[in-house]
């Protein structure tokens, strides 16, 4: 028997019921709509977690960190220095490592003072930096270029009163953008040599500000830092200090500064987020303390996981309610046609021609129920993202997103898992269909 005619046969044994149809389609509808809703939720979940991780920095990005520079006792063998960082850009898996050099300075503009650190970076932190304004330094520039971060100016106060955002809640009238302000580098040499020293230096961009529901500036990780590129900041910094030390640098035992850079921080890139935690494992070894975003998530994503099987579970055992109901009406439809299928085999149909009749009849209503189910799925996933997403999306993720997400390879397995347990459920049916006997059926009443 042609396959077309299967079809036709067993559509047609679907639309003599049809009551007994549409209530069984409606089960694997539910059980379909449950499944797919709850398995979107624990994906939005994971999703939002993976882009508030990612907000707060880079996936790919170790944070390694030396107190070396700080302790009068450690060893010159012990800090963080460029060869150390050449070390680092050879293991396996980085792509690059950033130093950051950072220097505490204080700065004026009109009856303003406050006070803010420059950290030098490489290229690889700064093309990281989401500018609002202006453009990212340039490295071939004649002098130090300046991105400033969009909160900077909150630390600034009025010289007169000594009151500023932190006391009156109010933004000081600084534009660290659009007017120029002083940077002052404070001398680290001998006392009879103790003086400010002003700098002007030019600000090519401002660190992208962002709102919350309210209006308020949202605090990102570059809002109250100063940066620079870093080979300009060390250049910098030889002209203004020459051979005394500058300050935050360690110093030898004479009181000497060291003929190169100590840092107390460096940025690690890796070329994949799964190979993060191994190379952070790696630098730990080396004696430095590291840090990495993914070490957090892939804590918060075990407990998703979690989260994401006991809502798949609830989901499946709805849909193995639905299956029960299909497996039922196929039953309840063979005792019903014990003499047609005593007919088909008395005419020489096939016994796999009855089998795959009856699955196919099992597999259409799962086909339909798992449609129509997913449908439902993206009307519930709409109202839930309405009422709860708006809530939610202070957890991170991109604006409009929603906490419910089905993705489309989501949408094609609901259907086809919808049709396989349509299938798996009229499989005993069937086979119970091959097995009566030609006349015994055709003598049933």
């Amino acid at each position: 028997m042609r396959f077309s005619d299967l079809l036709i046969m067993s559509v047609n044994n679907l639309r003599r019921r049809k009551l007994r149809t549409v209530l069984t389609v409606l089960g694997v509808v539910i059980g379909t709509a449950s499944i797919v809703v709850m398995i979107s939720l624990g994906i939005g979940l994971q999703e939002m977690t993976v882009a508030q991780y990612a907000s707060s920095g880079s996936l790919t990005r170790i944070e390694i960190y030396n107190d070396a520079m700080w302790n009068s006792d450690a060893k010159e063998e012990s800090f963080l220095e460029d060869t150390k960082i050449a070390q680092l850009e050879r293991l396996p898996h980085v792509t690059a490592v950033s130093p950051i050099l950072q220097v505490y300075v204080q700065m004026r503009q009109g009856a303003y003072s406050g006070s803010s650190e420059i950290m030098g970076v490489s290229r690889e932190v700064l093309d990281e930096i989401k500018l609002g304004e202006g453009r990212l330094p340039d490295p071939n520039a004649n002098t130090m270029e300046l991105v400033v971060g969009n909160m900077v100016s909150r630390n600034f106060y009025n010289s007169k009163s000594g009151r500023g955002y932190w006391e009156t809640g109010e933004m000081p009238d600084v534009d660290l953008y659009n007017r120029q302000f002083f940077m002052i580098f404070q001398s680290n040499g001998p006392s009879e040599e103790q003086t400010e020293k002003k700098y002007i230096f030019p600000v090519c961009g401002m660190v992208e500000s962002k709102t919350d529901e309210n209006g308020n500036p949202v605090y990102n990780e570059y809002s109250y830092g100063i940066y620079t590129d870093i080979e300009l900041l060390k250049e910098q910094l030889k002209r203004i200090y020459r051979k005394n030390p500058i300050p935050g640098q360690p110093t030898n035992k004479k009181g000497k500064p060291y003929n190169y850079f100590i840092y107390s921080q460096a940025y690690v890139y890796v070329d994949d987020m799964e190979n993060v935690v191994s190379v952070q494992k790696e630098i730990t070894d080396m004696g430095y303390q590291a840090y990495s975003n993914m070490q957090w998530l892939e804590q918060a994503q075990e407990q998703l996981d979690m989260i994401q099987a006991v809502l798949g579970g609830i989901g499946a055992v709805s849909l193995f309610v639905a299956a029960i109901g299909i497996a039922n009406t196929m039953m309840m439809s063979i005792y019903e046609r014990t003499k047609e299928i005593g007919v088909l085999k008395v005419l020489g149909c096939a016994l796999g021609d009855i089998r795959s009749m009856f699955l196919m009849e099992a597999g259409f209503i799962g086909f339909l129920g798992g449609v129509i189910g997913l449908c439902l799925s993206y009307a519930v996933s709409a109202l839930v993202n309405r009422f709860l997403g708006a809530g939610l999306m202070g957890m991170g993720g991109a604006a409009g997103a929603g906490i419910s997400r089905i993705p489309a390879s989501l949408s094609v397995l609901a259907v086809v898992f919808a049709i396989m347990i349509g299938m798996l459920a009229g499989l005993f049916p069937a086979l119970r269909a091959m097995k009566l006997s030609p006349l015994a059926a055709i003598r049933n009443e």
